[in-house]
Order: structure tokens, then sequence, then C-alpha cells
């Protein structure tokens, strides 16, 4: 932990929709990391000893601060990574509400489970780890720190965030929330560091397991280290979630759906539709329908609220994505809606819909993490589970369709971690989220994700 940051690294936050950096920080050095993990080891024992209904109004106080300072992060999370301003307010209402369902509901999610055995008694009961890293990116800035957050400090844990190099404004402003609703010191510590720290982080004895939101890559890293450390990791590593759409299926409801589940937060979110799989005597309707929708979303300013979409987040995601895109269609895509790279200041891509997609193309092997979409025509339920499934992807899906057997047996063979029936894709304190496959192991959230970061205790009475 003595290794000094190096001056000249900085995280810094610039603006999506002009290009122009308003803010830099720089790494914290050796002894300020070495203050943190103590810092938040201290805060685990006085978070542990606090008990369920404390931390559970330290939650409510938590929501509350969140939406008094409503605006004003909003506005900073548009300005940090270029999130239309009615979305960001979502966010920081999503925020709010998901600490209040987990103050309500996961005290009685934690009870111990008495467990019939050959004892005069026996129980699991649940009981947190202690100080845990999270590995956080930047498309969600507050939502994705409190998803984790919410039901990992309820059961007992305190946590050592180290949030993505572009939104460190973001990050702070966590922080200081915590502290203004009341939180104990080191019961959230944001760390600005590289790299080589963080995996000196994961091996270090007082962080006691990890959770990372990011890339396949990023994310095998990761849990590569903590493997070797013995420690658990939670993996939420994207996804290439496929939207199937039956000729039975509301149509029209299904098309509004479809546009919005693939450019919530411009296209960049790992549990979104990114594959529209539509049966074959819909596909043309489809199409031009879908098409039509997205023809009238508008693209500028994220803080004008007029705006559905917003710029891509940085310079390099954008070219990376008009990259994908050029390789699409030079692998035999053909352009229903032509997009792509906006000329201007800023990061801006254009929406884009993209028919006629092999197998092996681009658009279909691939995560394409803004507003591009492709569509897939499908001839039954074989080949519909055949396309959804050929990914390496496994976050969720999403099944359109009147008819409940056939939504029962699409339910079961989709290979994902949530299937939606007649509706898009979302996270909800109230159920559990998480993948399969390349999208990562795990859940956050619910019955399920609260136990994740808990030592499940066996009491066995003799």
């Amino acid at each position: 932990m003595n290794a000094p940051a190096r001056p000249e690294t900085m995280f810094r936050s610039l603006n999506p929709a002009t290009g122009e950096q308003f803010g830099s920080y720089r790494l914290h050095d050796g002894s300020e990391v070495e203050a943190a993990l103590e810092r938040s080891f201290a805060a685990w024992g006085r978070v542990r000893d606090a008990g369920v209904e404390k931390r559970a109004q330290l939650l409510l106080a938590l929501a509350d601060r969140l939406e008094a300072n409503l605006e004003a992060f909003a506005r900073l999370m548009t300005l940090e990574m270029g999130k239309p301003i009615n979305e960001a307010r979502g966010e920081i209402r999503k925020c709010a509400a998901t600490c209040r369902t987990t103050a309500e509901l996961g005290p009685g999610w934690l009870e111990p489970l008495e467990v019939p055995s050959p004892a005069r008694g026996s129980r699991v009961r649940y009981e947190g780890l202690g100080p845990i890293l999270a590995i956080m990116p930047w498309n969600f800035p507050f939502w994705q720190v409190i998803r984790f957050f919410a039901p990992a400090f309820l059961a007992g844990n305190t946590t050592v965030v180290k949030h993505a190099e572009n939104v460190p404004a973001s990050a702070e402003a966590l922080e200081k929330v915590f502290a203004e609703a009341g939180m104990p010191d080191g019961v959230l510590v944001n760390l600005r560091v590289d790299h080589p720290t963080v995996g000196k982080l994961i091996g270090d004895s007082r962080i006691r397991s990890v959770t990372v939101t990011g890339s396949v890559r990023a994310g095998r890293t990761i849990a590569g280290l903590a493997g070797a450390a013995g420690k658990k990791a939670v993996l939420e590593l994207g996804g290439s979630d496929p939207f199937i759409v039956f000729a039975d299926a509301d149509f029209n409801a299904a098309v509004k759906m479809a546009v919005a589940a693939r450019h919530n937060n411009s296209g960049q979110s790992c549990v979104c539709a990114k594959r529209f799989l539509v049966e074959q005597s819909i596909a043309a309707d489809f199409t031009e329908a879908f098409v039509e929708g997205t023809r009238k979303l508008s693209y500028g300013d994220p803080l004008d609220e007029k705006h559905g979409l917003g710029p891509l987040a940085r310079a390099d995601l954008r070219a990376g994505l008009q990259d994908q895109l050029d390789r699409s269609v030079a692998g035999g895509a053909r352009v229903a809606l032509a997009g792509g790279t906006v000329d201007g200041p800023g990061f801006f891509f254009a929406p884009t819909v993209l028919t006629n997609v092999a197998d092996d193309n681009v658009a279909a092997r691939e995560e394409l993490f803004g507003p591009v979409a492709p569509i897939f025509p499908f001839a039954d339920e074989v080949e519909a589970l055949r396309i959804a499934n050929g990914t390496e992807f496994g976050l969720a899906a999403a099944v359109w369709t009147r008819d409940e057997d056939r939504a029962r047996r699409m339910e079961q063979a989709v290979e994902a971690g949530a299937v939606f029936i007649n509706d898009m894709v979302r996270s909800d304190a109230h159920i559990s989220f998480g993948g399969i496959k390349s999208s990562g192991y795990g859940r956050e959230l619910g019955q399920v994700g609260i136990t994740e970061f808990t030592n499940a205790k066996t009491v066995w009475i003799g």
C-alpha cells in the first residue's frame, strides 16, 4: 500500500456534450489508501454492532438526503457522463427508492433460517463479512454504487469504492452525502487508485470480498485476483440481451417498449435490449415501426429536457462503437436507419438500425454499448432460442407473447439471469439481479442478493 501515486496521473471530469474538461482529481497516495482501509475496517465493527434495525434507519436517512440533492446530483451526472437530465433525475429517485425498499424488506430477508435437523435446534445466521471492495462503472454513477451498497450495508458490511476514472466528481458527491445522512465515518470510502493498487487492495486482509461491474476482461482479471486471495467476488460483466417478439404479442406495446429499451441511457447500459428477435410474419412491419420510432428520438444537449438521447460518455467509447458498426456493415449487415458518429463538439452518436445480420456478424457476436439496434427475424421458437442463446452473454432477456404456455417455455429455455415477460428488462430492489455465462456470477438486490456478502453461519444446539 506504500507506492505513491504518479503526480501526472489524474481522474478527470470531462463534459461529453462539449469535450471540455471541468475538473481533475489526483490519485490517492499510499498513506491515504492505508488510512482509508483503516477507516473502513474500523467502521465495520460499528456497523456490525449497531444491528439491522439501526442500519435500516440509516438507509432511510440516506434516501432522504439523496432526494434533497436530486437536482444537484442529476445535473452533476449529466455534466460528467452525458446522461439525459430526466433520466439522471430518475436514477437518483431509484437510488432513494432502493434504500427505502431495502430498509423495509431487508431485515426480514436476513432473519435466521430455522433448519430441521437431528439437533435440539439448528439455524443459519446471516452476518456481514467486513469491508468490501466495489469496482464501479461510469454509466450509472450513483445507481451502481447504491445497488450494491444498500443490501450489503444492511447485511452488516462497509464499502471501499474504486469508481470509474471519468466520474470522480460523482464519486466524491456520494461520499459526502453519506456523511450528511449520518452514516458512521468509513461506511463508504471513495478511493482514486490505479490498476496495480486495485490488485494490492484485493490482496489486503482487511478487504473481505470484491464486487465489480465492468467488461468481461476486467471482471475476469479481478476474479482471478480475488480467487488467488481466497476471496469471494460478485461479477456483473455486461450483456447482449435479446428482446424476443412473437407474432401474437401486443405489437404496438412491443415496438414502443423496444425503442425505449434500446435507447435507455443513450444505449449505454448492461441490462438493456441489444438484439431484437422478431417472428418472420411481423418482422418487416416491426422493423418499419421500430425505425420510425427511433427516428423520432431527439439527441443533443443532455441538460435540455427535450432530448431523450445524450452523447456517449467518452471519445474512445464512440470510436469503438463506430468501429463495430463499420465492421458489421462490412460483414453484410444492411442499414435500415443510418446514424453513427456525429460531427461537431462532444461525443454524439446518432441512432442506427441494422437488418440482414448473419450469425457471425459483429452485431450478433459482440456487445454494442450504444444506440445501434440489430434486428433478427426468426421462424419459430426453436430458431428464436438458437439466436437468443447464441452469444457468450447471459444477463437478461425480454419475451413478448400472449401465449402463457409459450412464455413459460421461453422462461425456462432462455439462458439468462433474468427473463421479463411482456416488459423491458430492468433491475429492481425487490428481486435479484445478475447474469450467467460471460455476464458474470453472483447476485445483487432482493432476498437472494442480500445474502451474497454474508457469512451463512450454522448454529447447532445439542
